[in-house]
């Protein structure tokens, strides 16, 4: 019988493929002309048209964004929403935890719904998921209230030649990156991480090489497909349509020797290089959940049950623990053991951070062998603000896929925290 306090993701839901944010490290990527409000546009439009919902039915949409990165950046969730083809009558929220944004979304939605308090129970579901354009752009800083040229400048682009002395022009991607509270950038938490769990510059590598061969394994077979809507980029002065079907930065030729001949990226003697570590894309993903028993009432097909979740805050210094606490909470908020996890989706912020959590998550009894099988964001990317509801899709799409019943989805969080979020799938 359908529950009337649990909540399902609904058979449906979709992603973009993640693109780099450079073509070859040198060409803007192929998403670079979208914004994030734009991609979460065209993750909510295609799970509308793919979980057969009628669009009257949604009372609400819930999407994560790490950064404000564009101009129409304000409106968020909104405008992700009227790009999406929702109405005008439909509220929207934009939620911003960092890396964890895209999970956090699916939180937020279900204590949207099981609270009551602005519940539309004529409209009784929601979308929600995340969205994150990695085109940071670049900003200038010490310039408002000081003369530029002439005049005074207010509004609108500003010549750099004209710029006066001391304005510092600095890249928002890079800046976001340092963690003021833990005087560390993010990967050099993953390097304290790395020293303290004694993990080598070897370890790291094979479990990057690990991530790609998982990756195009998965590609090849089909797998990423049922959860992926391509994205057809017009073709321009007279060149055909092109059309993003999968994730940009797969290897199809990974391997140890060349990951080894990389330079450590970020600390002298470091173990993080630019093989691996996640890479940096666009991308974004969007579901839609509601209770279970308005699920039934309106004969929509779920496809995973949430059972449990957690948010957990640590160090700051060691920010990519967090997925440790959370899923501790996670696990006993579900009422399971490790042991009963079939499948596991830990973002691959860094190498070493993702191993030292596989080391305690195999504590709890959870099989590192179960931890990403299909690859992760350093073979696949981590388009911040999307991460977590792109890998709740892979995550449960999966369990359907291999017939099995638990997974969890968990990552860290810049600044020191952690979400995890368990799903049992219904579609076996």
């Amino acid at each position: 019988m359908a529950s009337d306090n649990a909540i399902v993701i609904l058979d449906g839901g979709r992603r973009t493929p993640r693109a780099d944010i450079l073509v070859d490290n040198k060409l803007p990527g192929l998403f670079s002309r979208f914004s994030t409000t734009a991609l979460g546009g065209l993750a909510i439009k295609a799970t509308l048209a793919r979980t057969h919902l009628d669009p009257a039915l949604v009372g609400h949409v819930v999407m994560g964004m790490a950064s404000h990165s564009h101009r129409d950046s304000i409106y968020g969730a909104q405008g992700m929403a009227w790009r999406g083809g929702l109405g005008d009558d439909v509220p929207a929220l934009t939620v911003a935890r960092i890396c964890g944004s895209g999970i956090e979304s699916v939180a937020v939605g279900m204590e949207h719904i099981l609270s009551g308090l602005r519940h539309d129970t004529d409209r009784p579901f929601l979308v929600v998921g995340g969205a994150e354009s990695m085109q940071y752009p670049f900003s200038v800083y010490d310039l408002r209230g000081r003369k530029v040229g002439q005049s005074t400048q207010k509004y609108g682009p500003v010549d750099p030649k004209q710029l006066p002395k001391g304005a510092m022009l600095g890249d928002t991607l890079l800046l976001g990156l340092y963690d003021p509270g833990a005087r560390l950038a993010m990967a050099n938490t993953a390097e304290e991480l790395g020293r303290r769990y004694r993990i080598t510059r070897e370890e790291a590598d094979a479990f990057a090489h690990r991530s790609h061969v998982n990756a195009k394994a998965a590609r090849d077979a089909g797998w990423f497909s049922e959860e992926i809507e391509p994205v057809t980029l017009p073709g321009q002065a007279g060149e055909p349509d092109h059309v993003v079907r999968h994730d940009t930065h797969v290897m199809d030729d990974a391997s140890l020797p060349r990951m080894a001949r990389l330079r450590a990226a970020f600390e002298p003697g470091g173990i993080i290089t630019a093989g691996n570590a996640s890479a940096v894309v666009d991308g974004a993903a969007a579901m839609v959940i509601g209770r279970e028993s308005d699920a039934a009432r309106h004969g929509c097909r779920p496809l995973a049950r949430i059972v449990g979740f957690g948010t957990a805050a640590c160090d700051p210094r060691l920010m990519g623990w967090g997925p440790v606490p959370a899923t501790r909470q996670a696990l006993a908020r579900a009422g399971l053991k490790g042991a009963q996890i079939d499948h596991v989706e830990l973002n691959e912020a860094f190498a070493p951070q993702a191993l030292a959590c596989i080391k305690d998550l195999a504590g709890m009894g959870i099989d590192p062998e179960k931890v990403n099988p299909q690859g992760n964001a350093i073979a696949l990317g981590h388009p911040l603000g999307a991460t977590g509801a792109v890998l709740t899709l892979t995550c449960a799409y999966a369990l359907r896929r291999k017939r099995q019943r638990y997974g969890l989805v968990t990552m860290c969080i810049g600044g020191g925290q952690g979400n995890a979020l368990v799903i049992e799938s219904l579609g076996f």
